[in-house]
C-alpha cells in the first residue's frame, strides 16, 4: 500500500520557520518528481514545489522562490520542505504528492501551516 505521509506543519509567527516532512512507504521514489501543494481556505489547491529523484532538478512556485528549499534523503525515502520567512498567506494545509506531474497522484493527508501576523 502506497502512503505518503505529511509531519512538520504547526503554528508560527511571520518570519518564522518550519520543515515539512514527507516519509513515502509502498513505493520508492526513485524514479519520480514528488513534492508539495498547498490549499489555503477557500482556495483551490496549487503546487508549491517538487524535486525529481532522476536529476535532482527541482521546480518553485514564484510566491516562495528564496523561501523555501525541497531536499530528498533517499536513504530515508523522505522529502523535505523547509520553509523560511513564513508569511501569513502562506497559511494552508500542504500535502505530499507523486508523481507531481500526474492526473493520477498519490496524495498524503496534509499538515496544517499556519503564520500569524
Amino acid at each position: 500500500e502506497v502512503q505518503l505521509v505529511e509531519s512538520g506543519g504547526g503554528l508560527v509567527q511571520a518570519g518564522g520557520s518550519l520543515r515539512l516532512s514527507c516519509a513515502a512507504s509502498g513505493f520508492t521514489f526513485d524514479d519520480y518528481v514528488i513534492g508539495w501543494f498547498r490549499q489555503a481556505p477557500g482556495k483551490e489547491r496549487k503546487g508549491v514545489s517538487c524535486i525529481s529523484r532522476t536529476d535532482g532538478s527541482t521546480y518553485y512556485t514564484d510566491s516562495v522562490k528564496g523561501r523555501f528549499t525541497i531536499s530528498s534523503d533517499n536513504a530515508k525515502n523522505t522529502v523535505y520542505l523547509q520553509t523560511n520567512s513564513l508569511k501569513p498567506e502562506d497559511t494552508a494545509v500542504y500535502y505530499c504528492a507523486a508523481p507531481f506531474y500526474s492526473t493520477e497522484r498519490y496524495w498524503g493527508r496534509g499538515t496544517q501551516v499556519t503564520v500569524s501576523s
